[in-house]
């Protein structure tokens, strides 16, 4: 099956209308993209406005709803404060959609701001598109009519990280190393429960939370984690506080299995190299080796020569879309109710933003940093001559977590 019938197919049973009824035929559809395009956390920020480029590209040859999607990209600078800035310049320029995902601390002054703005301007509303922002709060105690979430939270990695790891007998000892911010600290959280309850026999024998984007050298961490006796890391760190953890983790020769959230991130691949082979793994949405994104990994590669890893994008776009040929509107409120329990088509099969908290429910992958044996089905990950080989697929049921939103909806 082609991408565009596959990923871009029918959306929730909707049927492309023709002539007058579609009154927004050919509009444009601008998106505020809001995340780093500068400091230590630039390149994932470059990786993800490229990411969203190409994916609106793909979505303006055809998609559901007839329309334009232009991709209008802000620098936060990896900041909260610079995220409300920045935000109130698309709100000026008129953009009714934003997308962000770098960043919870971010993510949160976002749905704050948005919340409080489309309260005080009705007809003027703001949809917050999240494509990566993983903390939990957003969809439960913080959830929000506005928000939207398309990456898999911390508790739902964790859940089916942990479901994996319950089986791995080699695993005994673990230690915890994180950011010090929400997401980190969710992480340990998260998985200190769901150890209790499916391996009560493992150890947490040390802990660590370390300042985000500002640790150069990361050999005292490595240094405390080989003193510990830990057989396994388990780490949320993503972008150049996983990379160079890992770079810390090679020099010192440590032989613990890492388990991540981010191994697939931009840059990542490259930081772990062949040292590192069958010690690191990681969960998430997808993994390149999945059909559909490798034929897509090859298309992005030749047009950026970078490597496609926010696979979220590819729900994103398609879901707005969606919820635009549903609502037959390009209104943000109308379009909003329309993405409740909207189902689309995608490398994973079906999933479908739940209606309750508006969190995407997906398959998640657990997958394993191994050298390529098939290089006609499996990327080259940033040419290192390895790639993610996968070990395991969780379907929604398993990954999914309850969640305790108590939505507000407008005219409620």
């Amino acid at each position: 099956m082609n991408f565009r019938k596959h990923v871009l197919g029918t959306v929730c049973g909707v049927m492309l209308m023709s002539g007058a009824a579609w009154a927004q035929k050919g509009e444009t559809v601008k998106i505020a993209w809001i995340d780093p395009l500068s400091g230590p956390f630039a390149n994932i920020g470059q990786n993800s406005l490229k990411t969203f480029q190409f994916m609106a590209e793909k979505l303006n040859a055809n998609n559901a709803a007839g329309v334009k999607f232009e991709i209008v990209s802000f620098d936060n600078k990896q900041s909260p404060q610079e995220s409300l800035t920045v935000l109130k310049a698309a709100i000026d320029q008129g953009l009714r959609y934003v997308t962000q995902g770098n960043g919870s601390g971010s993510a949160g002054a976002l749905i704050d701001a948005i919340n409080k703005h489309n309260e005080r301007n009705p007809g003027n509303e703001v949809v917050f598109l999240n494509n990566a922002a993983v903390d939990p709060d957003f969809t439960n105690s913080k959830c929000s009519f506005w928000h939207f979430r398309f990456d898999a939270d911390t508790s739902m990695k964790m859940e089916a990280l942990t479901s994996y790891m319950k089986d791995e007998k080699s695993v005994k000892k673990v230690y915890l190393i994180n950011q010090n911010y929400s997401h980190g600290h969710q992480v340990a959280k998260f998985f200190k429960e769901a150890l209790s309850r499916k391996r009560p026999d493992v150890q947490i024998v040390g802990e660590d939370l370390h300042p985000i984007g500002s640790v150069k050298d990361f050999a005292p961490y490595i240094a405390k984690i080989k003193a510990s006796g830990a057989d396994s890391v388990v780490t949320g760190n993503w972008g150049t506080d996983l990379s160079l953890l890992i770079k810390a983790a090679k020099d010192a020769g440590l032989e613990s299995m890492f388990y991540t959230y981010y191994g697939g991130a931009n840059g990542t691949p490259s930081a772990i190299g062949p040292m590192m082979e069958g010690k690191v793994k990681f969960v998430y949405v997808g993994h390149s080796n999945i059909p559909e994104v490798f034929k897509l990994e090859g298309e992005y590669n030749a047009k950026f020569k970078d490597d496609l890893s926010l696979l979220t994008t590819m729900h994103v776009l398609p879901a707005l879309a969606g919820g635009i040929a549903k609502a037959k509107s390009t209104d943000p409120v109308k379009v909003a109710f329309a993405m409740e329990n909207l189902t689309v088509k995608s490398f994973s099969g079906d999933v479908t933003i739940r209606a309750a908290d508006h969190q995407l429910q997906q398959p998640l992958y657990i997958a394993t940093w191994k050298k390529i044996s098939d290089p006609k089905k499996q990327w080259n990950a940033e040419g290192t001559g390895f790639t993610w080989v996968q070990d395991k697929v969780f379907e929604p049921y398993v990954s999914s977590t309850p969640t305790s939103c108590q939505m507000k909806r407008p005219g409620a």
